[in-house]
């Protein structure tokens, strides 16, 4: 088995068979955007812009558990889409989708940033940075037009918590090694310090846009351990008879 380190970019989601089946990062966001916009011109002619945040699914995880491979089948099986941290970021950091989300969440969701300082950060002193922001307005606005799965970004602290089934899943280093060595086919040496550059990068995150080291377990309704829930369809599973049962009567 080859060393590849310097030839293969490991993408967080990445898992055999999804290029096939998913359309690129701008495409989907480009979908949404319409998605959007269609919605948007049908509550200004009801005159209903008021919005109700659909009930939706967010998954947080230790990279190379392969969530993003499980979220694709809790989504063929329940009917929802999935957006993962790429999508949410191509959304976030583009102009022109910016604006559009920051104009469909004001006019959707009048007042519901000036909360977010509070409920995300509670008495610390911190000021939320235009990335977070715009964050926000992409993932109210995706979770607005229809039910989701959201993987990655700490959407679990985001979306309102009556509406958002939490799942976090955790394994061992060792289990994420060999997963991520199989799927790029190299050393599990070079896989490992791939997986270390990724859980650099998603501290970071979490430390400057959130105050926050990492996930906290009691944060989530649901955590699933890939050590011993090995399956991906396993895992699709729990997470399908979670949703079910906790929106049955909603």
């Amino acid at each position: 088995m080859t060393d590849k380190t310097n030839e293969i970019k490991y993408v967080p989601g990445m898992y055999a068979g999804r290029a096939k089946k998913r359309m690129n990062t701008a495409e989907m966001a480009g979908q949404y955007i319409r998605e959007w916009e269609t919605k948007r011109l049908a509550a200004i002619k009801k005159k209903e812009l008021a919005a109700r945040v659909n009930n939706c699914i967010s998954f947080s995880r230790k990279i190379g558990v392969g969530a993003l491979e499980i979220a694709d089948l809790v989504a063929q099986r329940a009917g929802l889409r999935v957006v993962d941290r790429e999508i949410l970021e191509h959304i976030a950091t583009d102009s022109d989708l910016k604006q559009t989300t920051v104009d469909f969440f004001d006019e959707r969701h009048p007042g519901v940033m000036s909360n977010f300082g509070a409920m995300l950060f509670g008495e610390k002193s911190f000021t939320m940075g235009d990335y977070m922001r715009h964050l926000i307005t992409s993932v109210y606005s995706i979770a607005d037009d229809s039910p989701t799965i959201f993987v990655g970004r700490a959407t679990h602290l985001i979306l309102p918590r009556d509406r958002v089934l939490a799942v976090r899943f955790i394994s061992s280093k060792e289990h994420r090694v060999k997963r991520v060595a199989g799927i790029l086919d190299m050393g599990e040496a070079a896989a490992e310090k791939k997986l270390v550059a990724e859980d650099k990068r998603q501290s970071e995150f979490f430390k400057k846009n959130l105050k926050k080291k990492d996930a906290s377990p009691y944060e989530f309704d649901l955590v699933i351990n890939r050590d011993y829930i090995t399956e991906a369809g396993w895992a699709a599973d729990l997470v399908e008879q979670a949703y079910k049962l906790k929106f049955a009567n909603t």
